[in-house]
């Protein structure tokens, strides 16, 4: 069966007559999911991003009737953008016997440091960080709402080196879990494509001087760069910094190229440049539609940070509904049974690990607009 957001519709519950109920009845039929994001910290705008991706969709569905006949409560967390603020935020979710079902961090390595955590609880628990170690360590409980970067290394390498005919990169990546994982994918896709990485380039993450990195990629002779940044301000910082130093090769960077805190960041430093990216207002009607819902909650343009919490949520209580039950490994099953469901970031088949997406787009920024090109599937 395939789901699009009318099916969503159409499917959820007979709404509640909460008018002839008292609080404690109200608190009583709500189902609650736990958030983990970051309020505080250099990635607070982001966790702003997502909160309203995620209410737009709570929003949506329980104006359509809930799930199961009760409507949905959100209980959200302050990671504090670090890991051990993710795992506090987590473990106070967690403590709370009646959230059966959690979305978490969109940072990989926030998502590693509570894996753990996520097993002991046993209860899905929806997440967007993109490395692929995430659904492939035996946690059952985890369920990706992005592509993973198996396939956005791939669309980073074919399209610089078979669109734009690049063959000498240089790559740029943070240290973590992320920033390593992606770079090592994407090392390999270039060599498959015969291309040759002519600098590689790590960094901590929250870097203020990117000089160094700078000047060695300036020197290097590469004329294209491949970047894995995980967090948005340190990808500004280096994005105004190439620019100063007077570097304008050709540029394809993973999906927090184009995030919109970013954007706002980088602003002008950033024209010109590729990137891979799982959220692109034109790649599909169902993205168009969350952007035009987004645009009337804020002045930020859609991007991925509040594209997954929404189709995360949407999928969610399609999982619920199907199970007809709140039972964890009931809820978990039924997610995973899902094909065909469209969200904003694309369609979501699950397969046995629990990636739902298998894609990514290729956009452009064209003086600050993000153009929209083409989407690559794979099957493998």
């Amino acid at each position: 069966m395939r789901f699009d957001r009318r099916s969503v519709n159409v499917g959820l519950a007979a709404g509640l007559a909460t008018s002839m109920l008292s609080r404690s009845a109200r608190a009583a039929d709500t189902l609650k999911i736990g958030m983990v994001l970051p309020a505080t910290g250099p990635a607070a705008a982001v966790g702003g991003y997502a909160l309203a991706g995620a209410k737009i969709a709570l929003d949506r569905i329980n104006k359509s009737g809930g799930v199961l006949g009760k409507q949905l409560e959100l209980v959200t967390e302050d990671d504090q953008t670090t890991n051990p603020g993710a795992v506090l935020a987590f473990s106070k979710l967690a403590a709370q016997p009646d959230i059966i079902a959690f979305l978490g961090p969109v940072r990989s390595t926030q998502n590693h440091a509570i894996a753990n955590d996520i097993l002991k609880t046993a209860k899905p628990f929806c997440f967007g960080g993109t490395d692929p170690a995430l659904t492939k360590m035996g946690n059952p409980w985890m369920i990706r709402f992005r592509p993973n970067d198996t396939y956005s290394a791939r669309v980073i390498a074919s399209y610089g080196v078979e669109t734009l005919g690049k063959k000498n990169w240089a790559l740029v990546h943070s240290t973590d879990a992320f920033g390593a994982s992606g770079n090592k994918l994407l090392t390999a896709a270039l060599d498959k494509l015969g291309a040759k990485v002519a600098i590689d380039q790590g960094y901590p993450n929250q870097s203020q001087d990117f000089t160094p990195v700078v000047l060695a990629i300036k020197s290097s002779g590469a004329d294209v760069i491949g970047s894995y940044f995980t967090y948005e301000n340190d990808q500004a910082i280096f994005a105004r910094q190439l620019r100063q130093l007077g570097v304008t090769i050709p540029w394809v960077g993973s999906p927090t190229t184009v995030a919109a805190a970013t954007l706002k960041l980088a602003g002008p430093a950033l024209w010109g440049t590729y990137a891979v990216a799982d959220y692109a207002t034109d790649s599909s009607p169902e993205a168009k539609e969350f952007a035009k819902l987004y645009s009337a909650v804020s002045s930020a343009p859609p991007d991925l940070q509040s594209a997954w919490p929404y189709d995360a949520i949407g999928a969610l209580s399609i999982g619920i509904n199907k199970a007809g039950s709140t039972d964890p490994g009931k809820i978990r099953d039924a997610m995973l049974s899902v094909k065909g469901y469209r969200g904003a970031e694309g369609e979501y088949n699950f397969d046995q690990f629990g990636d739902g997406l298998h894609g990514y787009n290729i956009v452009r920024n064209e003086k600050g607009a993000i153009v929209f090109d083409k989407h690559i599937e794979f099957t493998d």
